[in-house]
């Protein structure tokens, strides 16, 4: 999955592995997920995701990231 963010000037892109969405959603673990339960999983995370992706930005200033399971502990 992946979202846009910005920094006042510039868009950094943002990937974000299923799995990190699975490993905080208990119902995408145990059925087959389909897209409207990614997206669903996402909104529910979104302070979180927003979270781990301003912290990686501020570490290290790059035009992309991807946040891994290990990004959200």
């Amino acid at each position: 999955m992946r979202f846009v963010g910005h920094d006042g000037m510039f868009q950094v892109l943002f990937f974000i592995e299923v799995g990190a969405l699975a490993k905080s959603d208990a119902a995408l673990q145990r059925t087959e997920p389909s897209e409207a339960r990614w997206l669903s999983s996402f909104d529910t995370l979104r302070n979180s995701i927003q979270d781990v992706a301003h912290k990686a930005y501020s570490y290290r200033r790059r035009a992309f990231y991807t946040l891994t399971a290990a990004d959200f502990r």
